[in-house]
């Protein structure tokens, strides 16, 4: 329960000796903020702050503008819409298009806190939906940040940003430039660093984190040079801007497919046409499909996300990581990230009754492979098939589907921006892991066979502490890791090493560098054994370097 309420009031630090005064530091740069109190217990409390704006409602297609702030006191009680997207099965829409709004968690000892460090949080949703709240069960919201806040004494803030159509639509030029959702993150990282100071945290160490869409965000908002100086760390879960989904290098196409919809023409007239057009009927006109096959994997329909604009991203991603050198950097994946899209595109390998045929491994490395033709293939085959044996078994053939989806979605990307940023790093430190729990439903229910392990976002619940905060629904196993994981995340958000922070980990968690690639691989019974390194590095290799080598015999 809730048990008081206090105001930002004074626009002058006022430091409480003991936290059952209600007033606390600035204003903010908008105006007066109420918040809510929760004691925690054991002389802890949490003050929480809930839809404050960041910027103002945004035009259609346009960047975010200053909030003009408002009179009186804010009341900062409760979520906000997250932005206009499409609903689950994409026949609706949901959300609003005044959604820049962000979250903040702000803990409190004995006295109240000042110079904390700060946790941005991105959410991910393939760039087409999710919300600074996340999913809801019983008043229980994914992306809470109390846990965080917390166990690891520091501040989480939780950004909203728009997606789909509104926030990622561009036509390759001037007149529809894109990244408006990555302009969104900016600006709200921005504010945080502006205001922060006012609710106790460390302007100076701001640490964002994301996953999936949310992790690659993170990672261009540290290649930007629009955000020199502002962040700290970073971590990047399960995305990165190299992934193959992370940059659409011909918006142009379904921006006029867009505009047919829309009936707008796909001329010059087009961008101001765009521009005009109901948000909503805008939304619903950035339908993907949802369907795929080993011949068109469904990661290839990913078309709403970031551009090379020549502004936010002035250059390919990978010739950019100088612009992290001195940020500290953590990114990883899940060991099965690839199942929830080869699951779509081979449902069999869901099955223990349907059998999986070998060639559906060669139709998937196909079309992963297409530009490089058949020589491709065979070297793509030959590679995933090396340790197989003259009989392989099912289970075989359905993991090294999902071996391979998981490579090349994610894996292989992240390995590859990881290196980048330890070539280029000055101060900054690079940190590598796989996250290899189970996932929880394996073997139970359909489509979690029983040899899985953890599928695509299974993270974020022990990120965000879940197995304390509904502990019925987990085992001591649970709370082992996601104590861990918040551990790791936030000692780096403090000093720049998961090791060392104020909160006791499991296992030292080593650098990675060029010459030794180490990583962690974050399990609940982890222990030195679980310290190891080159990350799959035969598949590493064959992506990063001997195909890259062949011919290009079709063209993107």
């Amino acid at each position: 329960m809730f048990t008081g309420f206090f105001v930002i009031l004074l626009c002058k630090d006022y430091l409480a000796t003991n936290v059952s005064t209600f007033f606390l530091s600035h204003c903010t740069e908008g105006g007066k903020v109420e918040g809510k109190s929760k004691s925690l217990g054991s002389g802890r409390s949490m003050d929480i702050f809930l839809g404050i704006p960041f910027a103002d409602a945004p035009g259609t297609f346009e960047k975010p503008r200053p909030h003009r702030g408002w009179d009186g006191i804010l009341q900062a009680t409760d979520y906000k819409p997250r932005c206009l997207q499409l609903n689950l099965v994409m026949t609706d829409t949901i959300g609003s298009t005044d959604c820049l709004y962000l979250n903040i968690w702000v803990p409190h000892g004995s006295s109240v806190s000042a110079g904390l460090p700060v946790m941005v949080w991105i959410y991910g949703g393939g760039f087409l939906v999710g919300g600074s709240m996340g999913a809801n069960f019983l008043d229980n919201y994914l992306y809470s940040g109390q846990e965080i806040a917390d166990r690891g004494n520091v501040i989480v803030v939780t950004v909203g940003y728009r997606v789909g159509t509104l926030g990622f639509l561009s036509s390759g030029d001037s007149g529809l430039p894109g990244n408006y959702g990555l302009w969104d993150q900016q600006a709200a990282i921005a504010w945080v660093h502006r205001n922060i100071r006012s609710f106790g945290g460390d302007p100076g160490n701001i640490t964002i984190f994301g996953e999936s869409a949310g992790g690659a965000s993170v990672s261009f908002q540290t290649l930007t040079p629009h955000n020199k100086g502002i962040i700290r760390r970073a971590i990047s879960q399960s995305g990165v801007a190299l992934c193959p989904w992370g940059i659409n290098k011909n918006p142009r196409k379904f921006a006029e497919e867009v505009a047919q919809k829309v009936n707008c023409p796909t001329d010059n007239r087009m961008a101001a046409c765009l521009k005009m057009a109901d948000p909503g009927a805008l939304t619903l006109a950035g339908t993907i499909s949802l369907s795929g096959s080993p011949d068109n994997p469904i990661v290839f329909n990913l078309i709403l996300s970031p551009v090379i604009d020549g502004d936010f991203l002035p250059e390919d991603p990978s010739h950019l990581f100088h612009n992290a050198a001195e940020i500290d950097y953590i990114a990883g994946v899940n060991d099965m990230d690839g199942h929830i899209f080869t699951a779509l595109d081979v449902p069999s390998i869901n099955s223990d009754l349907i059998s999986t045929p070998i060639d559906d491994v060669r139709r998937l490395l196909g079309a992963y492979t297409k530009e490089k033709g058949t020589v491709g293939l065979n070297n793509a085959y030959s590679t995933y098939t090396s340790n197989w044996g003259s009989n392989p078994s099912q289970e075989t053939i359905k993991k090294t589907i999902v071996g391979v989806g998981t490579d090349y979605i994610f894996l292989v990307p992240t390995q590859a921006a990881l290196y980048l940023h330890a070539d280029h790093a000055t101060t900054g430190r690079t940190y590598s892991y796989l996250f290899s729990e189970p996932n929880r439903m394996g073997g139970l229910i359909t489509p979690y066979p029983s040899w899985m392990g953890a599928d695509h976002a299974d993270d974020l619940q022990y990120v965000f502490g879940k197995p304390f905060t509904t502990p019925l629904g987990y085992w001591p196993s649970h709370r082992r890791v996601s104590g861990a994981m918040i551990s790791y995340w936030t000692n780096f958000a403090k000093t720049g090493d998961p090791n060392n922070g104020g909160s006791s980990v499991p296992v030292n968690w080593p650098t990675f560098t060029r010459s030794a690639p180490k990583f962690l691989e974050i399990h609940s019974d982890m222990d030195n054994n679980y310290v190891q390194q080159k990350m799959r590095m035969p598949y590493v290799n064959f992506w990063t370097r001997i195909l890259p080598s062949l011919p290009t015999v079709v063209s993107e």
